[in-house]
Order: C-alpha cells, then structure tokens, then sequence
C-alpha cells in the first residue's frame, strides 16, 4: 500500500496531493505542466517534497523533519518518457543494471519477447523494443512500486496497443502498485483501474476508469 500526503511549492502553483495506492494501476491524467511527473519523482526520490509524508508497505520514503531515503533506497522502479537506456551497454548489460538476479533478467527478456536482442545496443532497436527494454530494467529491480512516465507517446498505434496489452499481462504477475501518466484520455480509461486527474498541482477528480 501507498500512501502519499505532499505539497511542494513550485513555479507557478503549490504541489498539495494526498492519495492511497494499492496492488493497482492508477493513471495520474491532466494537461502538460500540472505537477504529474513531480509527483513521480517526488514518489522515486528524484524530487524533495517541502511538506508531508510517503509511506509504502509500512516504510517511510519521506516525512518532515525526520526520513528523506535516496532514490536507491526506495526499491522503485521508474520508466523515463525517454526510457534513459545507457546507449553504451547492451539490451543484457541494460537489463541486468541494478537487477536482482539474472534468472529473473532471463525471464523478464523471455516474458517481453525480446531475448533476440541481448547483444544489440539501443541505437540499434526500434522505439517498441526500447520501451520493453526499459521496463525489464526496471522490474528486474524486483520493485515494490513502479512508476511509468508517459511510457507509450512515443511509439506507434500498433505498437502502443501492443505495449498496453503486456503491460496489463506484467501487472497481473507483479501485483505491485503501477502509477502512470499519461496525456491520453483513451490510454488511461484502458490501462487504469483508477484515474486520478491532475490540474495545477491539485487532485481534482479520481474515479474508477470504464471497463
């Protein structure tokens, strides 16, 4: 179980959200510049919140004068929009950087249908096969959370319904708390169990997408 009670103060608006998360995937959805990627990296530890506290399974990420743990401490797993792959190591090397063990690498790569590219580099693989790349690296951390920045935008309609569909299929085997974000409507009423909608740092709306 998430639970994330933050404000920040930023730019042009104050951060104040206040959510609970659990083995579910929640779609944070709002214009572009209304506070969703700084709740991820406010959740992942790349972001300092000024107030309140996150807590998941039990473990303070953050509190107010007291836990502020690094990023590498938190056991959460983050999809870039970009997919932040080091462009020098292999698909393998991505793959097994930060990995538990690399039985589960095996299996992520057998999983994602992508064990043909272990030696290929990622200037050398399509957007589609990147995205999978990347959330094999991040769930061969064995994360307790997951977080996905808008992690389809990229790629094309066949492969982002393709992408859909494995991520739904992985969510199912993990059964960890999944938050993305997204600016498509369509996307998050077909990946979220929950939306919540996002404007100028408030939570203005949450609701249970239509299946």
């Amino acid at each position: 179980m998430l639970q994330v009670d933050i404000q920040k103060k930023l730019t042009h608006f104050p951060l104040d959200v206040d959510f609970t998360v659990g083995n579910e995937i929640v779609v944070l959805f709002g214009p572009s510049g209304s506070g969703k990627t700084t709740i991820l990296n406010c959740l992942a530890g790349l972001t300092k919140p000024d107030e309140g506290s996150i807590q998941l399974n039990g473990r303070y990420f953050f509190r107010k004068n007291g836990v502020s743990l690094q990023p590498q401490s938190r056991n959460v797993g983050y999809l870039f929009q970009d997919y932040a792959l080091f462009p020098h190591m292999t698909v393998w090397k991505n793959v097994m950087y930060g990995a538990k063990s690399e039985a589960l690498a095996k299996r992520l790569l057998s999983q994602l249908n992508i064990e043909h590219l272990k030696q290929q580099y990622p200037l050398q693989i399509s957007g589609g096969e990147k995205q999978r790349v990347a959330i094999a690296r991040a769930l061969a951390t064995e994360p307790e959370l997951l977080l996905l920045d808008e992690p389809f935008s990229a790629l094309d309609d066949v492969t982002r319904e393709k992408g859909h569909q494995e991520l739904i299929e992985l969510h199912k085997l993990w059964k960890i708390p999944i938050i993305m974000v997204t600016h498509s409507h369509a996307e998050a009423e077909e990946l979220g169990d929950r939306i919540m909608y996002v404007d100028k740092g408030q939570l203005q709306l949450s609701h249970n997408a239509i299946l």
